[in-house]
This record gives structure tokens, C-alpha cells and sequence, in this order.
């Protein structure tokens, strides 16, 4: 082999890179937790990889935290969990799929109970085995997705045939608009879950996701289940973020090349230049999570990397494979080819370049990386 070749280091091979601090994760669960009171339990949401994070390391990380308590979404997902947390709590928040309950049972999973149908099946399964399986139970008080309605909690909680085989671990609900604390629904919510669940007080309650947590101790009740907040997302919309960053993606400088003034960039020529342009083509694209509604035309702006302090505007669509960003103003020597562009991070936050996409930081976070080397450590 000539000796002008090398083999390639592994991370030389990706088009970006995805950085995951862990640290961060732990250090914003103890936040949210110094916020409660006494006797009231800080859990976390693990669902969708933990937010893009890693189920398998951002839970153990929580877990060494002090977290106890885990909510997943589906089944595999909890199953996957049990695998790394053998001691703790774990709910699944999309219920009991149908002939799935042995494998909750076998692997000490607790569905959230969200149908009168779900709650029937689980006390039977805990009739015949003549013990209460532990489950939580699900009241709808406004969202409309998955719960109990008032009416059938309320009959539901007083039925000896459904509460006499099963005594639930939880009782919990969900806040339609706690990201807008000002939101009239947020009142109605907590005052129709106080009522509904004050007969069963001796029960566990739970109501506040990460925006609850912030809200203050009337959300609170005896365990909160905070998820975008442990991983560095804005919470709530009208106030600052004070979790820290936990994730930084960067995209590898490919080509820069001149745009004439009047020439187009990208699919579909939606934006012209100018004005003279530099040009830096980045490995990364919607196939990577940078979501394709950030992408710039002549009439909007689009989102934006970070270059050592520059900030360099999207140009163009954003394709699959790679996006091109506007580096006219980046001194040269910092736009080596195979340089790191910074597309979130803490340069970058998450719910600044999701408002160019018209989404939510959510969305971003758990769409991220498919394709990036993925790193565990610190941002810096």
C-alpha cells in the first residue's frame, strides 16, 4: 500500500458527531429534585431513548443520581430498561397492550392503566394469581388521550371487583398546556385531579411533568416525572432555561466554495444570493434529525451552526445528506475541510433551532444522530 494512505481512525469515517453528557443529565435530575418537598419522589421519563440520549446510559447515569422511579412509553421499551435497572421502578405509559401482561408480570413492569378495559383485564390477571400486581392508573382530566374519564375513575375506584384483587401503585394524569403556565387549563386540570383523587389519597399521585416540576408544590403531589427538562430542553416557553445543555451535534465541513451574486443554492433554487457568498457544505441532513422545515428561501430564514463563536446561517434547503451554510464572514483558517460545524449544543439550544423548523425542541432531541458518531463526555 502506498504510504500517502493510512487506515482511517473510526470517528474520521462519520459525517458528525453527537455528544452526550451524562454528567449534565444527572446534574439537571438533581435540580428538578432539589425543587421538591419532603416525601415527594423526582422520576424521569426515559421514553424514545431517552429523549435521543441513550436509554441504556442515560438511565444508569439517573439512577446513580438517586432516581428511582422510570417511565417509559411502550413495552419493548421497558423491557430493555429492566435489562440495566434491575431495581428499579419501571411504568409503561402506553398501557396494557393486549396479551402482553406475562411479560409485564414476569419482568416487574407496571402498565398505566388508561381504559376500563385495561383495569379490568389487570384485576383479573391479579384475581387469579391472588396477589395485586403493582400498575398505576391513568385519569383523563382535559388531554384526551389515554386515561379514564372522570366518571370511570370515579365508579372504577369504588368498585370492590376491580380494587378488591388490585390495589394501584399510582394514581396519575397528564397537563395539556403546562409549557404555558399562564394557561387557564392548568388550573382546571389540578383542581379536577385534586377532587378526583382526594378519596384515594393514601394512594401515590402524580401530575407534573418537567413544566409541573417548575410550576411550583401544588403540582407536585407525591412523585413528578420530569422528561425534556433532563435533557436540557426549555420547559416552559415564556421563561428562561435553567437545565443545562446535555447534547451537541456537529457537522463536518466537506467543501467550501464562491456563490456568485444572482446564482441559487440548493433543491428547488428557493434562495438567491445577494451578494457575493462563501459556501460551506456540511455532512449532515434530515437523515441526521436537522429537520427540513429549517431550510432557508429568499422569503424566511432559515436555522443556523455556530463556527468558534460565528454564527453561519443556513442557505437553502436542507437535504438528506447535507446542508450548506453561509461562512462569507468566518475567518479562513477555521474552515479547514473535515472542521466541525456546531448544529446544537450550547451554542446552539435545542428550542432556538427548532422555532426555525416550527416545532418543538422534542421533536428536534429525539430525532437526532441516526447516522453520527456518538460520544459520551463533556460539551466543551
Amino acid at each position: 500500500m502506498s504510504s500517502s494512505f493510512r487506515n482511517p481512525h473510526p470517528s474520521d469515517l462519520y459525517g458528525g458527531r453527537l455528544t452526550i453528557d451524562l454528567d449534565a443529565i444527572a446534574d439537571n435530575w438533581a435540580f428538578l429534585n432539589n425543587k421538591l418537598g419532603t416525601g415527594t419522589e423526582c422520576a424521569a421519563a426515559l421514553k424514545a431513548d431517552a429523549y435521543g440520549t441513550g436509554q441504556e446510559k442515560a438511565g444508569q447515569a439517573l439512577f446513580d443520581a438517586g432516581c428511582k422511579t422510570f417511565f417509559v412509553a411502550v413495552p419493548t421499551e421497558a423491557l430493555e430498561l429492566r435489562k440495566t435497572l434491575p431495581q428499579a421502578a419501571i411504568y409503561a405509559l402506553d398501557g396494557l397492550f393486549p396479551g402482553t401482561a406475562d411479560h409485564f408480570i414476569n419482568n416487574e413492569i407496571r402498565p398505566v392503566l388508561g381504559s376500563l378495559e385495561e383495569l379490568l383485564e389487570w384485576a383479573e390477571i391479579c384475581k387469579s394469581a391472588g396477589k395485586s400486581h403493582d400498575a398505576a392508573v391513568h385519569v383523563d382530566t382535559g388531554i384526551h388521550r389515554l386515561g379514564l374519564s372522570p366518571a370511570e375513575f370515579a365508579a372504577a375506584m369504588n368498585n370492590p371487583d376491580l380494587l378488591g384483587p388490585f390495589r394501584p401503585s399510582l394514581i396519575m394524569s397528564h397537563l395539556a398546556c403546562g409549557s404555558t403556565p399562564d394557561h387557564p387549563m392548568n388550573r382546571q386540570q389540578l383542581d379536577l385531579f385534586t377532587k378526583l383523587t382526594a378519596p384515594h389519597s393514601e394512594i401515590p399521585r402524580s401530575l407534573a411533568n418537567s413544566a409541573g416540576v417548575l410550576m411550583g408544590s401544588e403540582y407536585h403531589f407525591d412523585l413528578v416525572r420530569p422528561g425534556i427538562a433532563l435533557y436540557g430542553g426549555q420547559a416552559i416557553e415564556t421563561a428562561s432555561n435553567p437545565m443545562k445543555p446535555v447534547a451537541k451535534v456537529e457537522a463536518r465541513i466537506m467543501i467550501v466554495r464562491d456563490v456568485p451574486e444572482g446564482d441559487t443554492i440548493g433543491y428547488g433554487a428557493r434562495q438567491t444570493a445577494r451578494k457575493p457568498l462563501k459556501n460551506a457544505v456540511v455532512a449532515a441532513g434530515y437523515a441526521d434529525g436537522l429537520l427540513r422545515r429549517a431550510s432557508a428561501t429568499d422569503e424566511r430564514l432559515g436555522g443556523f451552526g455556530i463556527i468558534e463563536g460565528h454564527k453561519v446561517p443556513i442557505l437553502g434547503r436542507i437535504s438528506m445528506d447535507m446542508i450548506t451554510l453561509d461562512v462569507t464572514d468566518v475567518p479562513e483558517e477555521l474552515l479547514q475541510r473535515g472542521a466541525f460545524v456546531e448544529m446544537l449544543g450550547p451554542n446552539v439550544a435545542a428550542a432556538d433551532i427548532a422555532a426555525y423548523a416550527e416545532t418543538i425542541d422534542y421533536e428536534y432531541l429525539t430525532s437526532l444522530g441516526r447516522r453520527f458518531e456518538r460520544v459520551y463526555g463533556p460539551l466543551t
